[in-house]
């Protein structure tokens, strides 16, 4: 074999070991390093033994195949060997990591644990492109399509986790630069005899062949970065583990709200104890954000935990020890933003931090497990004053039926603030003032309507599972984005070095999204803040954001702190001439006019038909927004919880009842598309476009000054919350 014959191998060898780097984004480089470097390395020893003893080569396949699974045997998989002889266990796990691994991986949260059944698909992967391309390169002499191969798996790595930026271009760099060696080197041989394995002799490459290298490396660069960095609708990249969720052992998820009651009569029984090196005010175990009128549930999206997960940017880092008795169930003490766990692989849901175990711990076993955690620092005078987030997940979630007289009492219960932290703090406020914590046997149990309806109204006394539950949905009535929390207080009983948390340690808790800080843990109840127990991050800062409230009678809007908005204007003042005359031409200028008067009317047109190309439920929300936007951007007012006919009524009243007419239609539609109970049929979505359509004739009747400041309208861009779109 010729130097240019084993440089054309090794260089198809190289793009085959970067494809299977391809996937550090997935795993980390350092567990890829070992397994692909032995299926590369096996496959450069095959090629040469075939060239040393020629009657090799028809099974050279089959050696590089044998010889690179022996090697993942005796690098990955040697603890389930005996002495590095391979066992049933062993042929278990290298068929599970050929068969499930890639699912396991798509399952997982990333970094993803590198164990041998998730991580060996890409080894093997690999390994099906090296024998591939060894075969195409060697036998057929087709160097470009010996690449493809290769190039497969780079996709596959890109589908799991594309690569973005400068890290795309390196790789990009990193794929080509092999790629123009094979390329460059291999050529077709002139007739005549073959040398030993099959390879034939290199001649004078022509200048077209050499060409050819150039443009496909820069095409492969090229081409990553754009795939990886562009996105022309402001979306994340896709990945194959989009809405891929681990399955579950178990058929149904235990409640632990339905058992808080329960817990309450039996309060010593120990649940778990812990050791941590900062104050724990609060153990989370599940977030519940559906609603139907009787129910609560989960949304939470569950995987399986990888190697680590990010913490809060300036949060700060905590660990704790802890040990479960059985019985808890599926769920595990967890905190708002887990980082990492050892001593067990469970599952985690990332927006809400629940841990779950599956399948459960029998009654009577106990789990040790460590868990690390980020909290984020905010400043109390901040968080009073900060916007909620009516776009958080799960945060405007069902109200089901609402009993008629609720609706006075929530608007009371706020003073008519409008949705802010301010508001969240004032019904928090309302709730601990007005109602009291039930104690003693007889405690009153359930969540649904008709028990908060008689708590809220007639006996006015509760449990945390009452107040939780009360707290949310009157939350939700106002507009402010709220979730239901179900966990235990952190105890100051200890045992030794170990803090034990008993039934009676048992909490429900309300948690209201912030925009800019996340989801910020409150307490109605005001027990933990009575009980003595210690606090630290969001729920200390939410406590004493609560203690700096306004009396009722004096309550405002909420305004930046004193003398931040002088600042600020003087700031802006002296700072404006100078932005002008300096920084930004009177060319910028007129060109951000024009990408004003061009990309506004361009955005709203892209977004409609957006929403146009939804189907079922989904369409129909979107027609409803599209009006929505459209009869805003004329004019007409529109806030947080107004229904489609309550923007019919004011839209009536200010342009017109021809354009409030379809709008009452649609609402009809709306209402049978998502409180029917039945599946949305195919023409409730054209239905509901068909009124869409008559209010842009109705407003094309205004006159053309309002169409144009209509059509120029920014405002109806912003985003306006996932609620208002199923108001």
């Amino acid at each position: 074999m010729t130097a240019r014959n084993r440089l054309a191998v090794a260089g198809l060898l190289c793009a085959a070991a970067v494809s299977g780097f391809m996937f550090a984004p997935v795993f980390g480089l350092a567990p890829l390093i070992v397994p692909v470097l032995v299926v590369v390395l096996v496959g450069y020893g095959c090629v040469e033994m075939a060239v040393r003893w020629p009657k090799l080569v028809p099974w050279r396949p089959v050696l590089v195949l044998l010889g690179a699974l022996l090697g993942l045997i005796e690098s990955v998989l040697f603890p389930t060997t005996v002495v590095g002889v391979p066992t049933g266990e062993t042929l278990r796990v290298l068929e599970r990591g050929l068969t499930e691994g890639w699912l396991l991986t798509l399952q997982s949260t990333w970094p993803a644990r590198p164990d041998a059944e998730q991580l060996l698909f890409v080894p093997l992967a690999v390994l099906l492109a090296v024998v591939l391309g060894l075969e195409l390169l060697l036998r057929l002499r087709k160097p470009m399509v010996a690449l493809l191969p290769g190039l497969a798996v780079v996709a596959l790595g890109q589908a799991y986790q594309a690569l973005t930026g400068f890290a795309a271009l390196l790789a990009a760099i990193a794929y080509a630069v092999p790629a123009g060696v094979v390329l460059w080197a291999e050529r077709p041989g002139r007739p005549g005899a073959r040398p030993r394995g099959g390879l034939q002799p290199a001649r004078r490459a022509s200048k077209a062949r050499i060409l050819l290298v150039v443009p496909t490396i820069v095409g492969v660069v090229a081409g990553s970065v754009l795939i990886g960095g562009f996105d022309p609708v402001g979306g994340d990249p896709y990945r194959l583990a989009d809405g891929r969720l681990a399955p579950l052992q178990q058929n149904r998820l235990s409640n632990p709200l339905d058992q808080v009651a329960a817990r309450l009569g039996d309060r010593e029984r120990e649940v778990f104890r812990y050791r941590s090196d900062a104050p724990v005010d609060r153990w989370r175990l599940v977030v519940l954000d559906g609603f139907d009128g009787t129910n609560w549930s989960t949304g939470a999206e569950l995987r399986r935990m990888g190697t680590g997960l990010d913490g809060v940017p300036g949060g700060t880092e905590s660990a704790a020890d802890l040990r479960v008795r059985g019985g808890l169930g599926p769920w595990l003490p967890s905190q708002p933003v887990p980082m990492g766990v050892t001593g067990l692989a469970p599952l985690v849901d990332q927006s809400s931090g629940a841990l779950l175990v599956d399948p459960p711990v029998p009654a009577g076993q106990e789990v040790s497990y460590r868990l690390s955690w980020s909290t984020p620092q905010i400043d109390a005078a901040r968080l009073g004053v900060a916007p909620v987030d009516p776009d958080a997940t799960g945060g405007l979630g069902g109200l089901g039926v609402v009993p008629p007289e609720i609706g006075r009492l929530a608007r009371d219960s706020v003073r008519g603030l409008r949705p802010t932290f301010q508001a969240a703090l004032q019904l928090d406020r309302f709730l601990s003032e007005n109602y009291q914590v039930a104690v003693g046997e007889h405690l009153p149990t359930g969540h649904g309507w008709p028990q908060l309806r008689h708590f809220l109204l007639e006996s006015k006394r509760g449990t945390s599972e009452q107040f939780a539950a009360a707290y949310v949905l009157l939350a939700r009535m106002n507009g402010i984005p709220a979730r239901l929390v179900v966990g235990f207080r952190g105890s100051n009983k200890t045992e030794g070095d170990f803090k034990v948390v008993r039934n009676g340690d048992v909490l429900a808790w309300p948690e209201v999204a912030v925009e800019g800080v996340g989801w910020v843990p409150l307490d109605p109840t005001a027990t933990a803040t009575q009980s003595g127990r210690d606090q630290s991050g969001l729920a200390m800062a939410a406590a004493q954001a609560k203690q700096q409230l306004p009396p009722e009678n004096q309550l405002r809007p909420p305004q930046l702190p004193p003398g931040q908005q002088e600042d600020e204007g003087e700031q802006e003042s002296g700072a404006a001439p100078m932005l002008w005359a300096v920084v930004i031409p009177v060319a910028g200028a007129l060109l951000l006019l024009a990408c004003w008067l061009i990309g506004v009317p361009l955005a709203k047109s892209v977004r409609a038909r957006r929403r146009r190309r939804l189907a079922g439920a989904d369409g129909v929300m979107g027609a409803w927004a599209e009006a929505r936007d459209r009869i805003r951007a004329h004019g007409v007012p529109y806030r947080i919880g107004m229904t489609p006919r309550d923007l019919a009524e004011s839209a009536g009243s200010m342009i017109g009842e021809r354009t409030a007419e379809p709008v009452v239609r649609l609402a009809k539609v709306l209402d049978m598309a998502l409180w029917s109970g039945v599946p949305v049929a195919d023409g409730q979505p054209r239905r509901a476009w068909e009124e869409v359509r008559e209010v842009r004739r109705a407003l094309a009747a205004r006159p053309l000054s309002t169409r144009l400041r209509a059509a120029l309208e920014l405002r109806t861009l912003l985003p306006t919350g996932r609620q208002q779109d199923r108001s």
